[in-house]
């Protein structure tokens, strides 16, 4: 196993191999994280569709989610949210702060794009009709939720959220074989889907997919649109994501494990 000290070497070094990636095939990792993302969020919604005690339909929500992370590191991709933790690297002046920011925005877009394609199938193979049209209401009223966020609840959630993302991303790193690497993963991922905290790249599906259905299904609810999408929920979500990966995670162990040396 790998301690606290050697992860956050790995991690120096990681993070330059992601800022000198070419932006199409970071774009390309990126929409295949964004999808396998929205079919975790999918398969959390089917699980809970339909539960009325409202704990345990979170909690098996929580149990399934964490399966798009699994996807991502074992078979590929790169995530806006984990890669908050490259500042690691920019702190140890083994990469650019200009780097960071320009794989950040090519990551971020084409998480964008593979986790709206993924909204948008779901659509229009009705596969939201499950349940006699009871899931496609309840992605509506999730979406609807959402949106409703003041803002600096949204900030607050996304930044508990990307906090327990990356302690995810950093404990799967302690494992060097794929159990060890699903089992860290999946358990802080687990904690914050159970605490209902906001995750960026989810939202990128559970918000579109429930516009797209207001329209596919007839399902109407007033608040939800795509400016309140980009302005009350993705806007302050990614802000808080920023701030719970970047700095609490990713300055705080630079600081603790890398400063006396840098």
């Amino acid at each position: 196993m790998n301690t606290p000290l050697e992860i956050a070497d790995i991690y120096v070094m990681i993070g330059d191999g992601k800022t000198t990636q070419r932006l199409w095939k970071l774009f390309l990792l990126g929409l295949f994280a964004g999808a396998y993302i929205a079919m975790g969020a999918l398969a959390s919604q089917i699980a809970s569709c339909g539960i009325e005690e409202p704990a345990t339909a979170r909690l098996l929500s929580a149990l399934v989610f964490p399966i798009g992370l699994v996807m991502i590191t074992i078979a590929g991709g790169e995530l806006f949210t984990g890669n908050c933790l490259i500042i690691i690297s920019v702190l140890s002046k083994n990469t650019y702060l200009t780097a960071m920011l320009r794989s950040l925005v090519v990551v971020f877009l084409g998480n964008f794009v593979g986790s709206v394609l993924v909204a948008a199938f779901v659509n229009l193979g009705h596969v939201l009709s499950l349940y006699d049209g009871a899931l496609a209401l309840s992605a509506v009223n999730t979406a609807t939720a959402k949106v409703s966020l003041s803002f600096g609840d949204a900030i607050i959630k996304g930044t508990l959220c990307n906090f327990m993302v990356c302690i995810a991303v950093w404990i799967s790193m302690a494992a060097d074989d794929i159990m060890g690497k699903v089992i860290g993963l999946y358990l802080p991922v687990f904690l914050f889907v159970l605490c209902g905290f906001e995750h960026s790249i989810a939202n990128m599906y559970f918000v579109p997919s429930g516009i797209f259905a207001q329209h596919m299904y007839g399902i109407p609810s007033e608040p939800l649109h795509w400016g309140s999408f980009f302005l009350r929920n993705l806007l302050p979500v990614t802000l808080g994501n920023i701030i719970g990966g970047s700095f609490l995670v990713g300055l705080g162990y630079w600081a603790i494990y890398l400063t006396e040396r840098d």
